[in-house]
């Protein structure tokens, strides 16, 4: 008879173990999914915005193209000059292209002058120019190419 009690005692205690066992499970799996879930999503919005920074560099040199193009047609660029380049992806990028010539430049071999040309594209602008000194989004975004020559 006590061997009989003594079993029916051990499974009512086995029984609360696992129960404690099953909800102990429960919370750690739940804790990993929503860990992943954050991480994953971290990782969406950092690959999103590493897109996004190379578009606007590749809009940045699309700007210096256009400058120096406009330079060696015309034998000067304007001052300043602000464009959406016609691609479909990078539309949504404005770029400030500005030209500085440095007429009293001393270099070697006596070349009189020294132009820059700068090229910021944003995907906020201010005033429809780049850069913008008050962003208002988490995601603006904006590379910066400069060639001398």
């Amino acid at each position: 008879m006590t061997f009989k009690f003594h079993r029916a005692i051990r499974r009512r205690l086995q029984a609360g173990v696992s129960l404690v066992t099953a909800i102990f499970l429960l919370v750690v799996l739940s804790a990993l999914g929503a860990a992943i879930v954050s991480l994953s999503a971290g990782q969406q919005v950092s690959s999103a915005l590493d897109l996004t920074g190379t578009r606007a560099y590749e809009a940045a040199r699309s700007g210096v193209e256009v400058g120096l193009f406009q330079n060696t047609q015309a034998g000067q660029c304007a001052p300043q000059v602000s464009l959406v380049p016609p691609a479909p992806t990078m539309a949504a990028f404005t770029v400030t292209v500005r030209c500085v010539v440095n007429q009293t430049a001393n270099l070697p071999g006596g070349l009189p002058q020294v132009t820059v040309i700068t090229a910021t594209a944003c995907n906020q602008p201010a005033n429809n120019a780049c850069p913008n000194p008050a962003p208002t989004s988490p995601d603006y975004v904006q590379r910066v190419v400069t060639v001398q020559f």
